[in-house]
């Protein structure tokens, strides 16, 4: 349908995967009556994060070839719709500054690109700072008009000459994930698109350093690298402290030493006007896509900590620790169940010497069994006696002072000690003297 309205533009041939995103598409197109000149066209569908209406996105979408800056590779022509967006841009044969860093083609499928280079090496301490300054002025100039970006990384940055041009403005406006989104959504305090663009430059910087990306963020040591200064810009933007505490502003990169004293010669002026109602369409947007960044991050800090949780108390040491533990509570219940059925019991004697007799209870069980048996006693229990069950807290005291009607037929035997629950839900054990067993089996024969 495109090119039944745009009759003039013409598909050279399709340029497979030269990008990371899956479903971005490009193709090399030349104009019918330019037939020498090469431009690439990059087709995208919308993303998570496109929080415009249709109308305002179709109209910032078309105000992109207006943008006009020395450190922004320029548009040719864009269109939208409802769904999906369509850009235009020459076609550079040097290609991107990751092109630069891994030696690489540019119509090469990123995987071949640089997932496996054959020589990994920087770039040299005046590229850096060139290019790294050129960088900090084309981020500190859209975050100076409210355009949104976050979307920073090596293959975003065409080089024309010795200088660096920004690539795909139009992103942030489709609401597409960023390359680095895995990383700064793990740390909280970078909840902002701005401070997002500063660690994102943080990562591009220590590919252009050391020729090859990090192998973790936070960086706990940096290796060796051309200056303090860039070591210096590293620490403040990939660090754990700089990661746990934010981000710098560009305009304090900008000030460091390695950036501070780079001369940009340029004669070209910064040009892109915006309406006032974009503008706060853009405003209300980048709010929204910050939010929906926060919310993430809460939720990964929420997961991180109950997986740190769950693998300290699944340890096996942690496991020791427990059982050691309840070793502990349970001799120490066992002595405080000792001492006051101690006391139960000299109150008892002093109730029988007043003719008055009547069995002790004990702390009641959470399962206790119905017989002596099924306690696993070892040997007979003596009158008098104190003895602990094998359940933690039954403990009975032996006693031949047993009426009759506490105890079941079934119960009547050899003296071995019994257990009898009473109608409080108390448990007792006696133990019957021989006489009064032989006696009680006679009647119950």
């Amino acid at each position: 349908m495109f090119f039944r309205s745009e009759p003039k533009w013409e598909v050279v041939e399709p340029l497979k995967d030269i990008g990371w995103r899956i479903r971005k598409k490009y193709f090399l197109m030349k104009i019918k009556n330019q037939p020498k000149e090469r431009l690439v066209l990059s087709w995208a569908d919308l993303g998570p994060d496109k929080y415009l209406s249709d109308k305002d996105f179709q109209c910032l979408i078309k105000l992109l070839p207006s943008c006009l800056h020395p450190y922004i590779y320029r548009v040719t022509f864009a269109t939208a719709n409802e769904s999906s967006a369509l850009l235009i841009r020459m076609f550079n044969d040097k290609g991107t500054l990751k092109d630069l860093i891994y030696k690489a083609k540019p119509k090469d499928p990123f995987l071949k690109k640089y997932c496996n280079p054959k020589k990994i090496q920087g770039l040299e301490l005046q590229q850096i700072k060139t290019y790294g300054r050129q960088i900090l002025e084309v981020l500190k100039f859209l975050h100076d008009k409210g355009f949104p970006y976050g979307h920073l990384h090596a293959s975003n940055v065409m080089l024309d000459g010795d200088t660096c041009r920004l690539l795909d403005l139009e992103n942030s406006l489709l609401g597409l994930p960023s390359f680095y989104r895995s990383y700064f959504s793990q740390f909280r305090k970078i909840n902002t698109l701005e401070s997002v663009d500063v660690h994102c430059f943080g990562h591009l910087l220590y590919e252009m350093t050391y020729g090859r990306p990090p192998d973790s963020v936070p960086v706990d040591s940096f290796p060796p690298a051309p200056s303090m200064a860039v070591v210096a810009v590293l620490e403040s933007t990939l660090s754990c402290e700089a990661c746990k505490n934010g981000m710098p502003t560009v305009s304090r990169l900008l000030q460091m030493p390695l950036f501070s004293d780079v001369l940009l010669t340029t004669s070209e002026k910064p040009q892109f006007k915006i309406p006032t109602k974009l503008k706060e369409a853009l405003r209300i947007a980048k709010e929204c896509i910050e939010k929906r960044l926060i919310e993430e991050q809460k939720q990964i800090y929420q997961h991180r900590r109950l997986t740190r949780a769950q693998s300290h108390h699944g340890s096996e040491e942690e496991r020791k620790k427990r059982k050691i533990l309840a070793r502990k509570k349970s001799k120490r219940s066992a002595v405080e169940n000792s001492e006051e059925h101690s006391a139960k019991y000299s109150n008892s004697n002093n109730s029988a010497g007043s003719g008055a007799s009547s069995p002790l209870t004990s702390p009641s069980s959470p399962t206790p069994p119905s017989t002596a048996a099924a306690l696993g006693l070892s040997k007979r229990c003596k009158e008098g006696k104190w003895f602990s069950m094998k359940y933690k807290t039954l403990n009975c005291y032996v006693s031949h002072s047993v009426k009759r009607m506490l105890l079941p037929k079934y119960l009547i035997g050899d003296p071995e000690p019994l257990i009898h629950r009473n109608s409080s839900g108390d448990w007792y054990v006696y133990l019957l003297p021989p006489q009064l067993s032989s006696r009680l089996e006679g009647k119950n024969a």
